[in-house]
């Protein structure tokens, strides 16, 4: 399991619900110079070959561009040497497992840049997403009917700069980043539903189109 939509790094080799090897790093921008590596480390302390696997799951957005892009093309390698399936796991999903039973609601947000995130909303027992993946913009009347029907839990990278505006006792934060070890559960779901992506064409979902800024010592 591959997981790098933010800054973090982190691959994990799960046994059905058991885990068997990870490897992590929240080091800015590692995720080309540190993934395969990774890869390569958590099937040699499990003492598998990628062959032996039945399937890789990646974490498909959204996210950041970069990490996004890093990610797929990996998995989409393993799969296409090893001649095994590949799986994608929402990366809001993979942090609504992280909140999993926290409170009523949990509301994953990924950080999308000034008051900006990624977020929808999920069943905080069950894990079903109840309203679709959207950018919203942040502001003090944000989510009162949600904070009004029950304990909701605010989760991601993005939770910190939405804390200040919120008053409610019903809310909660939790400040992190996706983990590769929380997608062993929708994996294991999407393997046993043969969920599999198409190895050639499946692309991130990246919820807004990628904007190449310009560096300023850039000379024409």
């Amino acid at each position: 399991m591959i997981e790098t939509s933010t800054d973090n790094c982190s691959v994990a080799l799960c046994e059905g619900a058991a885990l068997l090897a990870e490897r992590h790093t929240d080091a800015p921008k590692s995720q080309s110079s540190l993934l395969a590596p990774f890869v390569e480390e958590v099937l040699k302390e499990a003492g598998l070959k990628a062959s032996e696997c039945d399937a890789v799951a990646v974490s498909e957005g959204p996210g950041s561009y970069t990490g996004l892009r890093v990610g797929v093309s990996t998995a989409k390698g393993v799969c296409f040497g090893a001649g095994i399936p590949l799986l994608a796991v929402g990366t809001l999903r993979i942090l609504a497992e992280m909140g999993r039973g926290k409170a009523d609601f949990i509301v994953p947000m990924l950080d999308a840049r000034r008051m900006e995130v990624y977020s929808a909303v999920f069943d905080g027992k069950t894990l079903a997403q109840q309203t679709e993946t959207e950018a919203m913009i942040l502001d003090a009347d944000s989510y009162p009917g949600l904070l009004a029907r029950g304990t909701v839990l605010f989760i991601g990278n993005g939770v910190e700069k939405f804390a200040p505006l919120v008053a409610s006792p019903n809310a909660t934060f939790q400040p992190c980043c996706p983990e590769a070890t929380a997608m062993a559960a929708p994996a294991l779901e999407a393997w046993q539903k043969k969920e599999f992506k198409d190895v050639a064409y499946f692309e991130p979902f990246y919820l807004k189109e990628f904007v190449a800024g310009i560096s300023k010592k850039a000379v024409l």
